[in-house]
């Protein structure tokens, strides 16, 4: 039985959007002003989700945190700045636990005539990317 509640529950996980997951709503199509400034308490991984270290923003090169995994920190990011993924590299999947809201692009140089989408910082788990994530930027609080 726990077995079964278990796999039906990881089931529904992936189709709950992400921000579900997240326990609130990311301020989607829009800069960081017209962003929420509330802010959740970090999260652990939810139960059958991938892991993330907190502080960091984890991208996965495929849905459902497989394939490639790439791993960015504040450390090494410049804030408010267009991250590019390295040349030919893609995220279908990725993990917030960065801290602050990240938007992240379709196209590589942060244009918004492409999709983009600004998720939570507190801990967002995104198995499939609504599009293809080339770039990114982390947002000051």
């Amino acid at each position: 039985m726990r077995t079964t509640v278990l796999a039906a529950t990881l089931a529904a996980t992936a189709l709950v959007p992400a921000t579900a997951l997240a326990g609130t709503a990311p301020a989607a199509h829009h800069g960081p002003a017209d962003q929420g400034r509330s802010r959740s308490a970090p999260q652990a991984a939810p139960a059958g989700l991938a892991p993330c270290g907190a502080g960091q923003l984890c991208l996965w090169a495929k849905p459902d945190f497989t394939g490639a995994r790439q791993t960015h920190e504040l450390s090494t990011v410049d804030i408010e700045s267009c991250v590019p993924l390295p040349a030919g590299g893609h995220a279908q999947a990725l993990v917030n636990r960065t801290g602050r809201p990240v938007t992240t692009y379709q196209s590589a140089e942060c244009e918004e005539t492409g999709e983009f989408e600004t998720y939570p910082g507190g801990g967002t788990w995104v198995p499939r990317s609504p599009y293809t994530v080339r770039a990114f930027k982390i947002w000051e609080n």
